[in-house]
Parts: C-alpha cells; structure tokens; sequence
C-alpha cells in the first residue's frame, strides 16, 4: 500500500509541474502520454540529484536554464535522415507526381526535431525536380532543437548510415554532394536550405498553416494522449489543401481517428493518406 501511495504521490506532483511549466512559460504537455512523461521526468530528476518532481518544480519556476533541460527532455528527437527508406520510396512513386501538378508547393515538417527528416525531403524534392517551386516549412516548439536545425550539422559517424538509408530510399545521386565534411561533422548544402523555413510552433497550442499540400509529422502523435491525438489531426486536416497528404509515422495509424472521415488512406502501411476532395474542416 505504501509504494502505491507513493505513485500516487508522484503522479500528483507530476500534474502540479506540468501545470506550472504550461502556467509560467505556455508550454503545454499535460496531453502528453503519462508514460512518456513520467519516464522523461524521472529521468531528469536522477540527472540534477534531485529528491522529487516538487524539487523539479521549484528549479524550474526560478531557473529557465532548468526549463530548458526539461524541454529538451520532453522534445520528440528520435530521428534520422531517409528513416524507413522503404516509405520514402512510397513518397516518390506516389507523391512527387501529383505535386508536380502543382505551380507551387507547399510542405509543412511538423516536429521537425533536429532537422534530418526536413533536409531529406529537401533531397527529394531536388531530385523530384521540384526544388525550385516548393518551400518547406519546418517547425517544433523547441527553440534550441530549431537552431539545431537550422545549422544542419551531423556527425560523420551518424552520415554512414544516413548514406545507406538513402540509398535504400531510391536515391538517384550521390549522397555526399549534398553535404560538405568537416573534421568529424557534415554540413548540409546551403543550397538545400535555401528555401527551407525554420519557425517555432507548438501543435498542442498553436494554429494551423493553411494550404499545404502535403505535412510530415512523423512519431510524433505516439507521444500524445488519445484527445491529443484527434486535435492535432484535425488542426492538420484544416491545415491541407483539398488533396493534400499526410505522411505519419510508422507506428502511427488514423484508425483511431474519424474528424468526418477527413482522410483517406493512400498506401496504408506506409502511413500516407489523403485529404478527401469536398472536406473542408
């Protein structure tokens, strides 16, 4: 009985400190999964020697730098460029075409993370032929992860497997020229970056970007509670022009999701779907 008083003890200190975070600064996680959460935040306690999730919160009311320890901790980073080759072949074969209908396209990366995803959609859209009518918008509501990004520089080490995964994907050119070594890092090409825009933006309390033609929000929706989940994949229905695509991640799934039946799939167990023509949220 004492040990499951004392999760229960947690649990309540835990809401106490999401609340304040979402009180003091806006950032919102209280719709995160519990279990994310909690681990995340146990975490973080055992790192900074602290005794309690009420300690956490203290250090974070009076110190920002703490805050962003917490962010930071709370941030979506698992990423990589070209993940699930497989997928971004379904991106070519069916994608690519139907935005090369398009005068102009419109891509929004939602949880862009520290960027490898952003500039492999950049890669592929350059090699789609498209790179010169198509800006990317790539955002995540943490601040620190978006400079990051900006900078797209990684280490040589992680480029090896980076290199296989796009050449799984279909890629048609080398890697290596889109990125230049230095010392132990790669830099991405500042021309893939030219028509890349990095913003701050929070999914959870933030508005939509209207007219896209297609949103990648990749592993991102696992990490939310189940009314979460439903919001955000309205605020991106709102979001797609008619026809637009939605590409999620590969533990990801609509199912759980009917906003008017909103979406259609179009290779179901690639993740991709499809704003149905005549739905308008």
């Amino acid at each position: 009985m004492e040990e499951a008083g004392s999760l229960e003890n947690e649990k309540i200190e835990m809401d106490c400190l999401l609340e304040a975070i979402f009180r003091k600064y806006g950032y919102d996680f209280r719709s995160y999964s519990r279990s994310h959460v909690l681990r995340r935040l146990r975490r973080r306690v055992e790192i900074d020697g602290l005794l309690s999730f009420s300690e956490l919160q203290h250090r974070v009311l009076y110190d920002e730098s703490c805050l962003q320890r917490v962010l930071q901790d709370l941030s979506i980073n698992v990423t990589e460029m070209f993940r699930d080759p497989a997928f971004y072949q379904v991106i070519r074969a069916e994608v690519i075409p139907v935005l090369r209908t398009y005068p102009f396209v419109r891509i929004w990366h939602a949880g862009c993370a520290s960027g490898e995803e952003v500039y492999s959609m950049a890669i592929l859209l350059k090699e789609g032929g498209l790179e010169s009518r198509c800006r990317l918008y790539a955002t995540d509501f943490n601040e620190a992860t978006i400079e990051k990004a900006k900078d797209g520089i990684y280490s040589l080490a992680d480029i090896r497997s980076y290199t296989a995964n796009y050449q799984k994907s279909g890629g048609t050119g080398v890697f290596s020229d889109y990125y230049t070594a230095s010392y132990d890092s790669a830099i991405m090409n500042r021309e893939l970056k030219k028509d890349i825009v990095f913003a701050h933006h929070n999914l959870v309390t933030d508005g939509e970007f209207g007219e896209m033609h297609l949103i990648i929000c990749r592993n991102v929706l696992i990490y939310f509670n189940r009314d979460l989940q439903k919001r955000v994949v309205s605020l991106f229905s709102r979001s797609l022009a008619r026809g637009g695509f939605l590409w999620i991640g590969s533990k990801e799934s609509l199912r759980y999701d009917d906003p008017e039946e909103a979406f259609e799939p179009v290779v179901e167990n690639a993740r991709l779907y499809r704003k149905r023509y005549g739905t308008d949220e």
